[in-house]
């Protein structure tokens, strides 16, 4: 279930920071519009690093590639 709640929940912020765990983030809104994530450190690294592998995939698709057979054949000929 999410856990929506108004940035003024802050004013007790250790209550709300006890409701955030891994895979449970606290999401806060401003003015009744989202504005906020709050998330399990472990969780935000996990993120983080499945973001860069996935831009690294992207450019790796983007870059020339090179077929192993012709490669191969430079280097035994």
């Amino acid at each position: 279930m999410l856990q929506i709640q108004p940035v003024s929940e802050l004013r007790n912020y250790n209550k709300v920071l006890d409701k955030v765990k891994k895979d449970s983030p606290v999401f806060l809104t401003k003015n009744g519009y989202g504005k906020f994530a709050l998330v399990d450190i472990e969780e935000y690294d996990e993120f983080t690093a499945a973001l860069e592998l996935v831009n690294k995939l992207k450019r790796a698709k983007k870059s020339k590639h090179y077929n192993f057979d012709d490669i191969k054949g430079d280097l035994f000929s």
